[in-house]
């Protein structure tokens, strides 16, 4: 009887270990990530600044406050970026409806124009990448994909 040749691109058992599987993983996501941080758009924002326009674009307006908090960042720290944000147009502090002592932050168009712009970018650099590999390898993906959002949902 003669026996089927291995998959010469299966992993090996060492390569589907946890501890290895786990290293090889951060290091590929990290490095994607990288790569995909940076796609920018029109304003060429920092990471941490355009974190704080996809926060509004997803939650709508906030404080300040509430957005340091959210994004797990002192309020000064906060304070310095929406200030920035604000000098570039992308967003704007209004009057709090039912507490005139505060403020909410909420995106301008020009700020939901740059949330879309550099989200588009990222998905175009993404979707040229995904491309070049065949079928079964984009399918392999898809199927990764499923668990890698299970795994960050925990």
């Amino acid at each position: 009887m003669i026996m089927p040749a291995a998959d010469p691109t299966a992993p090996t058992r060492s390569q589907c270990r946890p501890a290895t599987l786990g290293g090889e993983l951060r290091v590929a996501l990290t490095r994607i990530s990288r790569r995909l941080r940076s796609q920018r758009g029109e304003a060429d924002l920092p990471e941490g600044q355009f974190g704080v326009l996809t926060v509004l674009h997803k939650h709508g307006a906030m404080s300040p406050g509430a957005l340091a908090e959210h994004e797990r960042v002192r309020p000064p720290s906060m304070t310095r970026a929406v200030n920035r944000l604000v000098e570039l147009g992308l967003v704007e502090k209004v009057e709090h409806e039912t507490d005139r002592r505060q403020v909410v932050v909420r995106l301008t168009d020009v700020g939901v124009h740059e949330v879309k712009e550099t989200r588009r970018r990222r998905d175009a650099w993404l979707t040229q990448q995904l491309t070049t590999l065949t079928p079964d390898e984009r399918e392999t993906l898809a199927r990764a994909s499923e668990l890698l959002i299970r795994i960050a949902a925990r």
